[in-house]
């Protein structure tokens, strides 16, 4: 395999903030990685900046954000779960953690090789075409599958990712024959639309919103139960005649095994009270990320969930990886 380590070192660096009661905050005082699995400019990038500055500022830490994608985030993923155990290396994670053991190798285990912090946001995404694509109805996009099998395409985040396996099910739920076109990110998957170069993308709104916003590309349904607050008159793919269909894309942040039990209770106190504060939940929302704060045993709880729920659905469409 090869290794597709692309790199870009992010270097947040901030002052010491004096702590409540007068304390000097020194015992906080320490760099702390945190490792990103996809491409800079995308959902997950965008949200460690937002609470690694909130973090960094009230705490007076140091935090550099790695970039590392590559093998369906396997490579981040690989290398914090090897990391040492000392809370100063950390992971975001989104629904790829517990896709990929169902349809890779995989040199980790989603729920004994890392400690949970905490279930940070859920995505909701959304079904676009680009502006001046024929198409205005998920059910024009299904027709033209229909009438065309085999010519028409669809951009995703993957393979493997959960943008890959919410295509693939959909394809099986309407009954259609799409091409799947991966990509190793979702900023790559839009640009890929906007260039004409694939039919459709399903990805995560914030990675459309401007292009929504300027009229780009074209929303035609969203994957979550219900519509999306910022896009009220776009239905969702259940409104659109496929009721037992649903995706949801989520991100948290991880630490290595055996990470002192003091050590993560503190980090998760960390990012509850970023997604929390004033300046970062509107800019969260604006993009289409909800925080949801759930944090250690409660997050394990929800990715053995996920990991049973992505199992059964793999095996049910006979999901293949690369």
């Amino acid at each position: 395999m090869t290794w597709l380590r692309s790199t870009a070192l992010s270097c947040l660096t901030f002052a010491f903030f004096a702590v409540p009661g007068g304390a000097a905050s020194a015992q906080t005082a320490r760099t702390i990685k945190l490792v990103v699995p996809f491409p800079a400019g995308g959902t997950a990038d965008t949200l460690a900046r937002l609470v690694v500055d909130e973090i960094g500022k009230t705490h007076g830490v140091t935090i550099l954000i790695e970039t590392r994608p590559g093998a369906g985030a396997t490579i981040a993923y690989d290398a914090v779960a090897r990391a040492a155990p000392d809370g100063n290396t950390l992971v975001i994670n989104g629904n790829s953690l517990v896709i990929n053991p169902s349809i890779r190798k995989v040199n980790y285990d989603p729920l004994t090789s890392f400690e949970p912090i905490c279930y940070l946001v859920k995505s909701p995404q959304v079904i676009a075409v680009n502006a001046v694509s024929p198409y205005r109805t998920l059910g024009d996009l299904v027709a033209a599958a229909r009438a065309r099998p085999g010519e028409l395409s669809f951009a995703g985040t993957g393979p493997g990712a959960a943008q890959h396996i919410g295509i693939e099910s959909f394809k099986r739920v309407a009954d259609i024959n799409l091409v799947y076109v991966p990509y190793p990110g979702g900023a790559p998957a839009v640009n890929a639309l906007l260039g004409g170069h694939v039919t459709a993308v399903l990805q995560n709104y914030s990675e459309v919103a401007e292009q929504l916003k300027s009229d780009k590309l074209r929303a035609l349904a969203t994957t979550s139960l219900s519509r999306i607050e910022h896009l009220p008159d776009v239905p969702t793919v259940a409104e659109s005649g496929y009721k037992e269909y649903q995706l949801e894309v989520w991100f948290g942040v991880l630490a290595p095994a055996k990470t002192p039990p003091e050590m993560t209770a503190q980090l998760a106190s960390w990012f509850t009270a970023a997604l929390q504060a004033p300046e970062v939940t509107p800019k969260l929302i604006n993009l289409g990320l909800y925080p949801v704060a759930i944090c250690g045993t409660a997050y394990k709880a929800h990715l053995q969930k996920e990991l049973d729920t992505y199992r059964r659905v793999i095996g049910e469409a006979n999901i293949k990886g690369e």
